[in-house]
């Protein structure tokens, strides 16, 4: 990290970004290597290996037994009587304001 001072007294504090660039060469060098196996270049022939054998087996289960009690919802309606009001409307004769636009050549 380093660490100055401009002409008119600004601190600067410079990081250095030294993760980056070792993930950047990092890259580089596995585009590299995988361009030299893709073009043939670089070329990996395995002679002998083989996988373990492996027997598996294995036997099936079974669910527990359980035994629930639970309630049970009843849903339904019944009659009962309530004060409801009733909203009722009559016509009634008032002036209301009326805006237009007269022009100039009317009367």
């Amino acid at each position: 990290m380093a660490d100055y001072r401009t002409d008119d007294g600004v601190r600067v504090e410079r990081r250095g970004g030294a993760g980056k660039i070792i993930a950047i060469i990092l890259g580089l060098a596995l585009l590299i290597v995988a361009l030299l196996f893709l073009t043939g270049f670089w070329s990996a022939d395995v002679k002998e290996g083989a996988l373990p054998d492996v027997d598996v087996s294995a036997k099936g289960g079974a669910l527990p037994s359980v035994d629930v009690d639970s309630k049970e919802v009843v849903v339904g309606t019944k009659k009962t009587e309530i004060d409801v009001p009733k909203v009722t409307t009559e016509k009634e004769s008032v002036d209301v304001p009326v805006v237009g636009v007269k022009d100039n050549g009317e009367k």
